[in-house]
C-alpha cells in the first residue's frame, strides 16, 4: 500500500498521523462471491472528498478487527511508539476496537501521546456510511484532546477505557453513566 506524501510541515508534534488498520470503514462489497472484503485502504479518498490535506497516512494492516490477534495489537502499539508525531488517529475494525484501545493506554510509551481509533459501522463505498464524519471527528478529536487513549464514534469521544459497542443498537456508548 502506498503512503500519502508528506507535506511540507516538518514540526511532527502538529503533524498528524493516519493509521490505517482494516475494519468495516475499508471493505468492498464483491459482487462475485457477495462478500465484503480488502481491495485497498479508502481514507484517501475520505479525505480528499473533505478537501482535506493530511500530513502522514501508513496502512500497517487491512483485517477484519475479529480477526486481529496479540501480534496485530502489538504492532499497532510499536508503529504508535515508534511514530514522530505526537497526535494519531487509527481506523479499526469496531467489533474489537475496545480491545485495541485498552491495549494501547497500557502501554506507558504511549503516555506522551494522542491516540484516537475510529471506525464505521457500514463500509464507505456502500454509501449511507458514517465513515466520513467518524473520520473527521477523530482528526478534530485528536488535535483538541490532552494526551490519553480515545474512542471516537458516533459524535463522541470516549475514554479507552469507558466504552463498549452496543451491538443490539450499532452505536458505541459510556460504561459509566
Amino acid at each position: 500500500m502506498k503512503d500519502q506524501p508528506p507535506s511540507s510541515v516538518t514540526d511532527n508534534t502538529s503533524e498528524l498521523l493516519l493509521l490505517v488498520t482494516g475494519g468495516t470503514l475499508d471493505k468492498d462489497y464483491n459482487a462475485l462471491s457477495g462478500e465484503l472484503e480488502f481491495s485497498s485502504t479508502h481514507t484517501p479518498h475520505i479525505l480528499s472528498q473533505a478537501n482535506v490535506s493530511f500530513h502522514s497516512i501508513q496502512t500497517l494492516m487491512l483485517k477484519d478487527s475479529l480477526d486481529m490477534a496479540q501480534a496485530d495489537r502489538e504492532a499497532i502499539a510499536n508503529a504508535c511508539i515508534n511514530a514522530s508525531q505526537q497526535k494519531i488517529v487509527i481506523t479499526h475494525g469496531t467489533d474489537t476496537m475496545t480491545d485495541t484501545a485498552c491495549y494501547l493506554k497500557a502501554c506507558p510509551e504511549l503516555a506522551d501521546k494522542v491516540i484516537v481509533l475510529t471506525g464505521a459501522m457500514r463500509p464507505f463505498m456502500l454509501g449511507n456510511s458514517d465513515a466520513s464524519f467518524n473520520l473527521g471527528a477523530a482528526m478534530m478529536a485528536a488535535d483538541l484532546s490532552p494526551n490519553g487513549i480515545y474512542i471516537t464514534m458516533n459524535g463522541m469521544r470516549f475514554e479507552a477505557d469507558d466504552v463498549r459497542k452496543n451491538k443490539s443498537l450499532g452505536i458505541f456508548e459510556r460504561l459509566r453513566r
